[in-house]
């Protein structure tokens, strides 16, 4: 149930080789990039944080940050050069939430110093150095990318007329779809939920065990087998609600129902540390019959019946009935959440609405089904039970893009195209006209850029 924050801490996909050819080596610049330079421990702070993170490669791990930490540097060097200015909120919240994130993965404060052998305030002072270059690194690169002269017609032609046909970018069959929704009765499924949670408080405050109780209600299955245990973790990794809630608890103390998106909680604090706590808590979630499912799916066949005679067209029905308040004012019309498309490539669609259509033909409508709504889409999580009907209102067949047809999809291939050669004539220029040492401990690494291999 853990609401993890995105946050870009740079963990790139790496195995350790052995560390034994450092053994001995206490630090020392392992390269030199103009008025910059990478030490030893730089390279293996990244290998530490990358195991912490769990990623894995089958290349050596330092031989890739290295090659990674040389071409920032260059960037690094430009974006000084053409005064550019940290992002100073990016930063703060960046840091926070890379040490929120090593804290609660390696179980407090003191666990995460000793991993990392610096004291906690040696670590922020790194890691925001770390993060202020990172900052004029990516704006540098940007703005590399983006000084590409604007992407015409002519281009797109140009790519299309050079490529071969069997180079040119397939298009996926694509589906244009609408809608009319019903919600179950969740006010009803949320008091009878409630009405459980109480009654598993009431048995814990007479004498039950939390841990007991856990393990045979709660539907975090992450946690249940604990006992509902989550482990030391910095509060700003869960919901709000249940962070407050949690924080406003004294050991041992059970709290009342808390609402988060993920269902309905009670806590028991275990240990606070600061702004870290370990509690248990029980999750239960709404629940559902077959005859909310029955009452909707009658209505939606009423609806479709009278769509399909005619007697009100599918737009008016869904403005009048779709309890689905995104697609309703389109007249049904349903939109990828993430992008805002109108068209679903199949892999988009959620399993149970691409059952429903997949042999439908363009203006013929599904027979009601349940599936789930994208309220928690940009939250991360697993959106709403909800019944609908779906109607196909447009196919396109999977073909080769054309230009006709696929103009804007070939055009940002072009132009993403165009970006990358622009970074790499930039990295190449700046390789040949930087000066460059690279230490012979390195000396045994294969770059993936040749101009890299030539300057050992």
């Amino acid at each position: 149930m853990k609401h993890i924050f995105l946050f870009s801490i740079c963990l790139l996909t790496c195995v350790s080789v052995s560390a034994q050819k450092y053994k001995g080596i206490v630090d020392k610049t392992v390269a030199t990039i103009g008025g910059e330079v990478i030490l030893l421990s730089d390279v293996e702070a990244e290998v530490q944080q990358m195991r912490a993170g769990g990623s894995s490669s089958d290349k050596d791990m330092r031989c890739e940050i290295l090659q990674n930490m040389m071409e920032s540097k260059l960037f690094l060097m430009q974006s000084r050069l053409d005064s550019l200015t940290v992002n100073n909120d990016m930063v703060e919240g960046n840091l926070t939430q890379r040490i929120d994130w090593f804290r609660t993965q390696l179980g407090g404060d003191e666990e995460m110093e000793k991993y990392f052998g610096k004291p906690l305030y040696k670590l922020r002072q790194e890691w925001r150095k770390a993060l202020e270059e990172q900052s004029l690194t990516e704006q540098e690169r940007y703005q590399v990318a983006d000084r590409i002269p604007e992407v015409t017609p002519f281009d797109v032609q140009e790519f299309i007329d050079s490529t071969a046909t069997e180079d040119l970018p397939v298009v996926p069959v694509k589906y244009q779809l609408s809608q009319i929704c019903i919600y179950p009765d969740r006010e009803a499924a949320a008091v009878s939920v409630k009405e459980k949670l109480l009654n598993l408080r009431e048995r814990i405050i007479g004498g039950e065990k939390f841990s007991t109780l856990a393990r045979i209600y709660s539907e975090d299955p992450g946690s249940a087998r604990r006992g509902g245990e989550l482990g030391m973790a910095s509060k700003s990794i869960f919901w709000p609600a249940f962070s407050d809630a949690a924080m406003a608890l004294r050991p041992g103390m059970v709290s009342q129902i808390v609402e988060t998106p993920d269902g309905y909680h009670i806590i028991e604090v275990l240990e606070k540390k600061g702004d870290m706590f370990n509690a248990r808590h029980i999750l239960l979630k709404p629940q559902y019959t077959s005859a909310d499912r029955d009452k909707a799916f009658a209505r939606l066949d009423s609806i479709r019946t009278e769509i399909l005679a005619e007697n009100i067209k599918f737009e008016l029905a869904a403005r009048f009935f779709s309890e689905d308040p995104a697609s309703r004012t389109n007249g049904g019309q349903m939109a990828d959440p993430a992008t805002g498309s109108a068209y679903f490539e199949i892999d988009q669609l959620k399993p149970a609405d691409y059952a429903a259509i997949k042999d439908l033909k363009p203006g013929e409508i599904s027979e009601p089904v349940e599936s789930l709504d994208n309220e928690g889409y940009l939250q991360g999580r697993q959106g709403n039970l909800v019944y609908k009907i779906i109607r196909v209102d447009k196919i396109i067949p999977a073909h080769t893009a054309s230009f006709e047809n696929d103009y804007t999809q070939i055009l940002e291939g072009v132009r993403q195209k165009k970006q990358m050669e622009a970074v790499d004539a930039f990295l190449e220029d700046k390789i040949k006209s930087t000066y460059i040492i690279i230490d012979p401990l390195f000396k045994e690494c294969e770059f993936s850029r040749d101009s890299w291999n030539a300057r050992k």
